[in-house]
């Protein structure tokens, strides 16, 4: 779901997703994904135009293991935009919002090249 503070996406919990067979818990690496996905989608929404984006930086802090059987759920919105990046935070939880599995905050660069050529910046000289 996309809307004017965000984006929010979801994960099924599925037997092959999971990371500790024991417990049946969803892998550590879903979780980034889901929440590196949801960041770069918001950054997108947050954009006039669809322009290539990179994660520059991306920190989660895992705050406890999702339940077991339970599908996770990520939003995340930009709190500042800049000309060259894109500033991000963000949730994931397996139901309740205020009981997060883990919290994120990350930096997106934007493609800022102004519309010259590639490499023209380490010429020195303008196309």
């Amino acid at each position: 779901m996309v809307d004017d503070a965000g984006v929010t996406l979801a994960v099924p919990w599925r037997e092959d997703l999971v990371g500790d067979p024991e417990f049946g818990v969803l892998a550590g690496g879903v979780v980034s994904s889901l929440l590196d996905h949801a960041c770069g989608l918001a950054v997108w929404s947050a954009l006039d135009a669809f322009q290539p984006i990179a994660t520059l930086d991306m920190r989660i802090d895992y705050l406890r293991a999702a339940e077991p059987g339970r599908e996770v759920l990520a939003r995340a919105s930009v709190f500042r935009l800049t000309r060259s990046i894109a500033f991000v935070r963000g949730a994931a939880h397996d139901g309740n919002p205020e009981d997060p599995v883990a919290a994120v905050q990350a930096a997106f660069m934007l493609d800022s090249d102004a519309g010259r050529r590639a490499g023209a910046n380490l010429t020195g000289r303008q196309p």
